[in-house]
């Protein structure tokens, strides 16, 4: 395991400097901060960009719903599956080098995106996007905890989770323009322009950083890493369309889990050596960190499975009204993330991440006691802001103990463990929020359509956006139905949100008890067995 070594850090730092590194002065450091935010802003834009696109896309391709999805999930399913691997890579090949061909490689993906002339060509583009998205992502936190000092890397690291939580929303604000305004294709040329401005910033102001290691690359623990995540993603991507008890759901959780333990038993035997060392997880900082980022990022996931339908089926709103209606908690995401540091340096990084995680509870309890049909966007918009500041104070001190916890020349792994853990949060909460949400819909509905024609009734009790669509043909019932179906879908709701603030108290409790010391995190560049050489 790793420990802290001051000695070594200072051979390190003698050693950068003969390599013509040395520390960066503030105008390349604003640089270098804008060039890896443009580079992330780029993946996570076409994380849920192609959301609002659906149905533009189906008839564009003639393509199905599964079809559909597919375009969709390919890609975070990729994402999630190469962080790791790519992490290790980057971090011994050089995490510049890395981050020019993920841009390149992502940017020709894009261009292929956009001239797609069919479904299975955009799926192809979608799987190569998903490659590159995973050698960038990774090396874009590596870059900041590699190279910004002590003293600014939390106010970077806050700028970077900003970005990170922030800018889904965002960009789905921005595609939802696109679509409206233009065309579904123009959702990937965006993407492009991104990484353009990126990739030249890239090239002129972001140094190189590389381990030098004695042991072999991990080859089986990246392998038997891409097999677990697959099949863990597969599982929560595709069991709610497919059934919980489907043959391909069961067997995928099977052969996930399988590997998981694998994994697991492999780097254990591999100790120092390993792709990721395990034994950190005994670590209060990596633990804790891992588990606020999962939990908070999987309610924030699922809070927009919930939000949506609420725009446009309950409230009728358009795709762009629905997203722009996100940014005031977006913004405050954003806003807090840069302010978490410096509260942490005054109280703690744990009691900052507590009293993250309490205010996005209070804010799923506002929006679970407040919310009303006739209430309107009003009734959820203060526990919409208080998720938001929530979310943001707990999200930068919880990256920050993960890459504390790794020394500084495995700041890729580190940066990737962030990652695939946002990644696992994001599909468990669609998943399991959705689930609370359907569920409870459709046992709230049952006893509203008496006196409702069958065939709307069958069709109302598969969604709220169903019963909207079915109340056009059901003649004088059409008010009953649709006020049936709003009023079923906020009781699914609150179902859903109080299952929320019951996971964000079981974590609350973690964290005071098990959370990070509420000290000032240990210097990720003052640890490590392994020599680290910077360049420009």
């Amino acid at each position: 395991m790793s420990t802290n070594q001051p000695a070594r850090a200072a051979a390190a730092e003698a050693s950068d400097t003969a390599h013509g590194g040395g520390v960066p002065d503030a105008r390349q450091l604003r640089t270098i901060l804008i060039a890896v935010c443009i580079a992330l802003m780029a993946v996570i834009a076409s994380v849920s960009g192609l959301n609002v696109a659906q149905p533009d896309l189906a008839v564009a391709f003639d393509a199905s719903q599964s079809t559909i999805l597919w375009i969709i999930n390919i890609y975070t399913l990729t994402l999630a599956a190469l962080l790791l691997p790519l992490g290790a890579i980057g971090d011994r090949l050089g995490r510049k080098p890395m981050l020019i061909t993920g841009l390149a490689v992502f940017g020709v993906a894009s261009a292929i995106a956009v001239l797609a002339p069919s479904a299975e060509v955009m799926l192809a583009a979608r799987l190569l996007s998903g490659v590159g998205a995973a050698m960038i992502m990774p090396i874009t936190l590596a870059v900041i905890t590699s190279t910004f000092p002590q003293e600014e890397r939390g106010r970077a690291i806050g700028v970077w989770t900003g970005v990170a939580g922030g800018g889904g929303i965002l960009g789905m604000f921005l595609s939802a323009a696109l679509v409206d305004v233009a065309s579904w294709r123009y959702l990937f040329v965006l993407p492009i322009v991104l990484v353009v401005v990126a990739l030249g910033m890239a090239l002129r102001s972001v140094p190189n950083s590389r381990e030098r290691s004695g042991h072999p690359f991990d080859t089986v623990g990246a392998l038997t890493s891409v097999v677990a995540v697959v099949g863990l993603i597969f599982v929560l991507q595709e069991g709610p369309e497919r059934g919980w008890s489907a043959p391909v759901t069961l067997v995928s959780l099977a052969v996930g889990l399988i590997a998981t333990a694998c994994f697991v038993a492999w780097e254990l035997r591999r100790r120092d050596a390993a792709l990721l060392d395990v034994r950190l997880f005994r670590e209060r900082g990596l633990a804790g960190g891992s588990i606020t980022l999962l939990t908070v990022f999987g309610v924030q996931a699922g809070i927009f499975v919930v939000l949506f339908p609420f725009f446009q089926a309950v409230l009728g709103w358009s795709g762009l009204l629905s997203t722009l209606a996100l940014m005031p908690m977006a913004v405050l995401m954003m806003m807090a993330s840069g302010l978490a540091p410096k509260l942490a340096v005054r109280i703690g990084p744990r009691s900052t991440m507590a009293t993250g995680i309490l205010l996005a509870g209070i804010g799923l309890a506002l929006m679970a006691v407040i919310v009303s049909v006739d209430g309107g966007y009003l009734s959820i918009l203060p526990g919409m802001l208080a998720m938001g500041i929530g979310m943001g104070l707990s999200m930068t001190p919880s990256t920050e103990a993960i890459t504390g916890s790794l020394p500084r020349e495995r700041q890729g792994v580190a940066s990737a463990l962030n990652d695939v853990t946002r990644e696992f949060g994001t599909a468990l909460g669609v998943a399991l929020l959705g689930a609370l949400l359907s569920a409870g819909y459709r046992g709230a509905i049952g006893d509203r359509l008496d006196g409702i024609p069958h065939g709307a009734a069958d069709a109302a009790r598969e969604g709220v956006a169903n019963a909207v669509e079915a109340a056009n043909g059901a003649g004088s019932h059409r008010q009953a139905l649709v006020h049936a179906a709003r009023q079923s879908f906020v009781d699914g709701w609150q179902q859903a949100m109080w299952a929320g603030v019951a996971v964000m108290g079981a974590l609350l409790l973690y964290i005071l008890a098990r959370g990070p010391k509420n000290t000032s995190p240990v210097p990720a560049d003052d640890a490590g067995a392994a020599e680290t050489v910077v360049s420009r």
